[in-house]
Parts: C-alpha cells; structure tokens; sequence
C-alpha cells in the first residue's frame, strides 16, 4: 500500500493514522524485552534523502535491497549499508519485481494512467517504461512459472500482466475487489488479499482469469501476504490484529495468531519455518514459527521502531529489513487537501537490520 498515493482517500487516511500514531508513540516505547527467536536489531543505515516509502525488494544474489521513494527507488548494498544506485522516472513509486533470470526488475508507478518502470538487474539502467491501461498500480509481483509481471491495481480493483520478456501488456483481470499484497507459487497460481471484501483470490496465471475466492474471517482488511510454497500456506496480515494461516488448496483459514498494529507486510522464511509481520503502528515485528503445517505458534515480538510498516527478507542469511524514518508535525489541513501527511524530519530516513542469534 502506497501512503503517498492520494487516489483513494480511505486508504490514505488510514496510512495516515498510522503514521501519525508512530510519531505520538515514539518516545512511549517500552525497554524491549528478549526478542523472540533471537532476532535483534544488528545495523541502522541513515540514508536520509525526501519522499515516503512504499514496498522493499531484496535481490539475494546481487546484495541489493529496493526502496520505492516516492518518484524513484534508492538502491542499498545490504552487506555495507551504501546507496549503488537510483532508478528515476517514477511519479508514485509502490512495488519492485525482479526476473533474476531476465536480468529485468519492473517498478509499479500508482499514476492515472499508470506505468510500469523497466530497468537492467545488472547495470540499473531504466530499459523502457511500459504505458499501462489502468490508473492506481500499487503490488507488483514476478510469476516465474509464466514469465509475467503482474500489477494489482487499487483503484480499478484489476490485475494487469505484462510479458516480461517483451514488456507487452497482454491483458487485464477484474478482481471484485480492492487488491492488496499478493504472491506466486511458482506453479501457475497467483494469489491476492481484497482489502475492502477481506477475501483471498486466486488467479490463474496462464488463462488470466480469477478461478476461486474465499473469505477471511475473522480477518479484517487484509494487506500483507506471503507463502509457503511447499506446504501450500499462506499468511495474511490483517489489520484487526490477526494473522490469518491459509490453506492455499482447501482455500480456508486454518488458523489466526495475534499480531501487532499497523500491518503492511508479511514474509515467509523457507529455512527457519518462521512468518514474520511488519507492524507499523505499535513498532514490532511479530514472529511465528511454522511447527507443522496444521500447527503455528507465536514466538511473540521484536520491538523495532514507529512506522516501520514494510520489510523485505534474505533467505540467504534470515536477515529482516524495515524502513522508517522521524515524523514530524502535521501541516494544516486546506480545503485542496484536508488530510495532509507528517512532516519527516529531514535527514531520519534509515534502514533497520535484524538478525537470528547466529548473526552478528
């Protein structure tokens, strides 16, 4: 979810609240107890620069993690804390998707009409910008079963897939509802939170048409998502508190834990068997251990920092990543624009490494 996109005024508001909470909360945090699995703050990377923050992507195998900045994405070496590069062009900046086997990473632009960023993995050069049909792109995921790049499209409530390997739009699908985070199992399926129905959707990647939905309940205004592939799970933050635990295949809640306040993204973490939600508003991280797949249990909560609401994951080292910066006081609001943002104190932007107990 993009909290500096001003097309959809509940959801800006509610990013809004968040961040506002996050401000009046940061001087009120709690001495942070023992973290549960170990995990621990190990870097803090002040990359300063102006423009709020939407999606993280971390590229593995290159060291590299993206951060969408508003009108471009900053790109860190994860293992020195220095800024490589910057992929410009962009209006409003959400998600990053990586082909590592195209060499290609696309940028979602929530503009109206929309455009996707194409650039090279490798050089970091802008490759072309792709015109979209719709207005509001917001998620941006890779399928590599298909090689197709897929953008989920708030305001139009679609989905819009691209060629990744000829950047040719090849055609748009009605979701029935506002989509939020999705993901890819690799086989062929895409999978996608409705935030305004609190549904899941299943797609199919290759005929383009949505084959199956579901509700949530008891979850509430589903944002982040991630899977366990193998097992055939999914996770869902939801932003009444709960994760949902989902079987992808009987398309049904197996379970909910309890999560902190502010949920914007979820990661899941094959080799550790832990889910992991970012939660802006309260300023931790919950973390939930995969003991079976019919069997979660909540290890409880890293405290991290107010508004760091996105995360990405290494699955190299099981290293978590968030962003956050210093909010400052609300401007007043005009009669233009009645719900303006904090002011981020000039020069807080930073990056926040956790690491497991075998990390540094």
């Amino acid at each position: 979810m993009g909290i500096d996109s001003a097309s959809n005024t509940g959801r800006v508001a509610t990013a809004l609240a968040w961040m506002l909470a996050a401000a009046a909360a940061a001087f009120a945090l709690p001495a942070a107890a023992a973290p549960p699995a170990g995990y621990h703050l190990v870097h803090t990377y002040r990359l300063g620069g102006a423009g709020f923050w939407d999606y993280l992507m971390l590229d593995a195998g290159a060291r590299r993690l993206y951060i969408s900045r508003g009108d471009h994405v900053v790109v860190m070496d994860v293992d020195t804390g220095k800024v490589v590069g910057d992929i410009p062009d962009g209006h409003r900046e959400h998600g990053i998707a990586l082909a590592p086997e195209l060499d290609r990473g696309f940028v979602s632009d929530g503009t109206d009409p929309s455009h996707v960023i194409v650039f090279d993995m490798k050089t970091l050069k802008v490759i072309t910008v792709v015109q979209m049909p719709n207005k509001d792109s917001d998620c941006i995921i890779y399928d590599p079963a298909t090689q197709r790049v897929f953008t989920f499209n708030g305001d139009d409530q679609s989905a819009t897939a691209i060629d990744a390997r000829t950047d040719r739009v090849l055609g748009t699908i009605a979701l029935g509802g506002s989509p939020e985070y999705a993901v890819a199992d690799g086989a062929g399926h895409l999978y996608n939170n409705l935030e305004d129905k609190s549904e899941q959707v299943q797609i199919d990647s290759r005929t383009l048409q949505v084959t199956d939905r579901w509700p949530l309940a008891p979850c509430e205004h589903p944002s982040g998502l991630a899977m366990d592939s193998v097992h055939r799970r999914l996770f869902a933050g939801c932003r009444n508190g709960f994760m949902a635990i989902v079987d992808a295949d009987a398309h049904r809640v197996i379970t909910t834990v309890p999560i902190g306040a502010g949920v914007d993204a979820n990661r899941f973490d094959p080799g550790t068997q832990l889910a992991f939600s970012s939660n802006g508003m309260s300023g931790n991280l919950t973390v939930v251990h995969e003991d079976s797949p019919d069997h979660f249990v909540e290890l409880g909560e890293v405290s991290t920092q107010p508004a760091a609401r996105t995360m990405a994951l290494d699955v190299s080292t099981h290293h978590v990543f968030l962003v956050t910066a210093t909010m400052g006081p609300r401007p007043k609001a005009t009669p233009q624009n009645p719900r303006r943002f904090p002011t981020m104190v000039p020069g807080s932007f930073r990056v926040l490494e956790y690491a497991p107990p075998s990390g540094p």
